[in-house]
């Protein structure tokens, strides 16, 4: 099984939340995010689940991270709770991690992410948002050091996004197909 991380994170600081929220609303972001998991198995923690419109997100199985043993997800057919990293999915090619910055970063320090789809968004976050900002700094440093750059940068819409590699991992054409044509519109 292959891990894909999937974020989109602030240029100056590495923040990808204020509080529970997203301080930007990019529509090309969300579709690029959709067009890259839909179908897929992903991993997501329990806020960033919550944050999901209805606590779901069409055609894909949720893997929810979480604490709490007795939480209760709103699809018991397509929604799971795991309580720890071991619990993920063994018959699934591949399975990306949706975030929030809790899960990436356990994720990132465990070396269980092969491949990160890196969007970094350009603009001004929401000021109006109220709560603690929400950084992934440290998973920045992992990449940085650890994975190498394996596509050109995209450029829509103030963010730009790019693919990395784990050193030393190769990926199937499949995947590296996949995600060329959900990014980059290009086979």
């Amino acid at each position: 099984m292959l891990s894909v991380a999937v974020w989109c994170r602030h240029e100056k600081d590495c923040i990808i939340g204020i509080g529970p929220k997203i301080p930007w609303f990019i529509k090309s972001d969300l579709q690029r995010f959709r067009r890259i998991t839909s179908g897929a198995s992903i991993v997501a923690g329990q806020t960033t689940y919550e944050s999901f419109p209805n606590r779901t997100l069409p055609n894909r199985k949720i893997y929810v991270l979480t604490f709490d043993k007795n939480y209760k997800v709103s699809d018991e057919n397509n929604h799971f709770v795991i309580n720890d990293l071991t619990q993920l999915p063994k018959d699934a090619e591949v399975v990306y991690i949706c975030g929030g910055a809790s899960v990436y970063k356990a994720f990132m320090k465990s070396g269980l992410v092969d491949v990160v789809v890196d969007s970094c968004y350009h603009g001004k976050l929401d000021e109006s948002l109220v709560g603690n900002p929400v950084d992934i700094h440290e998973c920045i440093d992992i990449m940085n050091q650890n994975y190498e750059k394996i596509s050109k940068d995209y450029l829509e819409d103030d963010v730009t996004t790019a693919i990395f590699v784990k050193k030393g991992i190769k990926i199937s054409d499949n995947l590296l197909e996949h995600l060329n044509i959900s990014i980059f519109n290009v086979k």
